[in-house]
């Protein structure tokens, strides 16, 4: 499986993107995409999930109301919409994917990432 994320940019604060990630190659019947993300000196955090197949969704407490995850079974896509953009958002933005059955906020269990796109929110 490779993924491809594209999307980022620098943002004032407040601002929207939508930030997207092409899946290609091989997929299973079952899986889970999600989108993490790092700021500079921080670990690496979970942002949000979907399941690929049933499409429910998670989200962590910080962005919840503000994200929105997608995917397009058609275009073999998922795209991470967010609004009301904040300074504390900047950080490197990565999906990843897991031949899952249960969404997860823990990194470990995804087998797969892209390699990673920036976003930047000016205050």
């Amino acid at each position: 499986v490779q993924l491809q994320a594209s999307g980022g940019g620098l943002v004032q604060a407040g601002g929207s993107l939508r930030l997207s990630c092409a899946v290609s190659g091989r997929t299973f019947s079952s899986y889970v995409l999600a989108w993490f993300r790092q700021a500079p000196g921080k670990e690496r955090e979970f942002v949000a999930a979907i399941s690929w197949s049933g499409g429910s969704t998670s989200y962590a407490d910080s962005v919840k109301g503000r994200f929105t995850i997608s995917r397009d079974k058609a275009k073999n896509s998922a795209y991470l919409q967010m609004t009301s953009l904040k300074p504390e958002d900047t950080a490197v933005y990565y999906c990843a994917a897991g031949p899952l059955v249960h969404l997860t906020s823990s990194s470990s269990f995804y087998d797969y990432w892209g390699q990673g796109t920036l976003v930047t929110v000016s205050s």
